[in-house]
């Protein structure tokens, strides 16, 4: 955007909400001279992505996992001074012990799939040719029937059922965060395409070596500081009023003023904040149709290193799907992240029976071991929102003048990730700006073009 502060008083814009998605508004924001306040209801910023404090050891509310393709994300992470060693970038590889190993090589795309599935290990040779022929042809631009469902493009290229739970059913799970049988087939096969087959390097597993506030948030917060942006955290914003061509904000007991705002707040919390403007309470009663998909992340403190073949590696039977080895990628020594992405029955667990369920699954994938110091569950119920096909996915400019939506459930062609986040964020902000400017009196300039 690049745009350059004017002589005039730059008009004032609030972002309600510091996750990524509120983070990377108010970075574009800032950068184009606006006067901006951040509020955040959390002490601590990065929305479903922080980091989580537990018997001296950092942890996260949830384990996340950037890929290659995560362009924008990068991007900002840079700008606002990230180190590069704050992730760890591997090749595509996929490790579901005793069952499947599948690996690139550092070969153009599409070849270095083509590489992955052939060598794959664990599958049969109609099973890596069944598994190839899908990709190609998903590759090739195959239409998909309209509103259909993950299982259902499977059935239709008559993937083997083990080609279907060892690759593309964890796939789904880990990229959408919900069950293949409701999955939306299109956003699917739109992240396949972006991350397999345009560049080799959008497939790489970029893995956070820092805990999910040190990735990105604690950096934004500092460039944004540096650049006399307000930054309120743990001031919960409890009602968005509109005042003729203003907006009233009221957070810590006082009501404010502002131009226009970015909404970055979670689905369910905007829901409540937009009581009071009638211009959108159609947009409210669409937002109460998006379901929501839970992630239940458990660690386990082990009393000594416990080392996978990867730092990320598959479970195929239970309720754990994914294994993070945070001593490889952190240095936290002998200390498990174990995911299990979506509903399920897992979630009528207490917190503790669902440590040692973890416990027993990694048992039973990677051996005998004596039991955790401790296990520690961190359940985000609404961790993300349910890709379904025809999920009501609201676009960025609202029917009221001056307000937009922020997050990662806004229009994409993507699931809901740090990316989608990031990039709705950054178009938040494009589309606030030409609001701003629209603005200027005759013969002054909000912000300069």
């Amino acid at each position: 955007m690049g745009h350059d502060v004017a002589a005039a008083k730059p008009k004032r814009i609030a972002v309600v909400g510091a996750g990524y998605a509120g983070l990377a508004a108010a970075v574009a924001l800032t950068r184009a001279g606006c006067a901006v306040a951040l509020f955040e209801a959390n002490r601590i910023a990065g929305g479903r992505a922080r980091r989580v404090e537990y018997r001296g050891t950092l942890l996260d509310n949830g384990q996340h996992l950037l890929l290659g393709a995560y362009r924008a994300t990068l991007a900002l992470m840079r700008e606002v001074g990230v180190a590069e060693s704050a992730l760890k970038r591997l090749p595509l590889t996929l490790v579901i012990p005793g069952r499947l190993a599948l690996a690139a090589r550092h070969l153009p795309a599409p070849f270095h799939v083509a590489f992955a599935l052939a060598s794959a290990r664990g599958l049969s040779a109609r099973e890596r040719f069944a598994a190839a022929r899908m990709a190609l042809a998903l590759r090739s631009g195959d239409r998909l029937k309209e509103h259909s469902t993950v299982a259902e493009l499977l059935s239709s290229y008559a993937q083997p059922q083990s080609v279907q739970s060892l690759l593309w059913g964890p796939l789904c799970v880990a990229a959408l965060n919900t069950p293949v049988a409701e999955a939306d087939a299109q956003v699917f096969v739109n992240v396949l395409r972006e991350a397999l087959f345009t560049r080799r390097e959008n497939s790489d597993l970029l893995m956070p070596s820092v805990d999910l506030s040190a990735l990105l948030p604690d950096a934004a917060l500092a460039w944004l500081g540096e650049r006399g942006t307000e930054i309120a955290l743990g001031a919960r914003v409890t009602s968005i009023e509109p005042d003729g061509d203003r907006w009233l904000i009221g957070a810590s007991g006082a009501r404010r003023g502002f131009d226009a705002l970015v909404c970055a707040a979670a689905p369910t919390q905007a829901i409540a904040l937009l009581e009071q403007v009638g211009e959108l309470q159609f947009l409210r009663e669409r937002l109460a149709t998006l379901g929501h998909e839970p992630i239940a992340t458990v660690y386990l403190q082990y009393g000594e290193s416990v080392r996978l073949p990867f730092p990320m590696v598959g479970l195929a039977q239970g309720q754990v799907q994914w294994l993070f080895d945070r001593e490889a990628l952190c240095g936290a020594r002998g200390l498990l992240a174990a995911v299990i992405s979506a509903s399920g029955r897992h979630l009528e667990l207490d917190h503790d029976v669902l440590g040692t369920l973890a416990h027993r699954e990694i048992v039973g994938a990677l051996g005998e071991r004596a039991a955790p110091l401790w296990t520690k569950a961190i359940i985000e119920k609404r961790a993300t929102f349910a890709c379904t096909p025809g999920a009501f996915r609201p676009p960025n400019e609202t029917a009221a003048r001056g307000f937009f939506l922020a997050g990662d459930y806004t229009q994409s062609p993507f699931p809901a990730t740090l990316e989608s986040a990031v990039r709705s964020g950054e178009r938040a902000a494009e589309l606030a700006i030409g609001y701003l400017r629209s603005l200027k009196p005759v013969g002054a300039s909000a912000l300069a073009p």
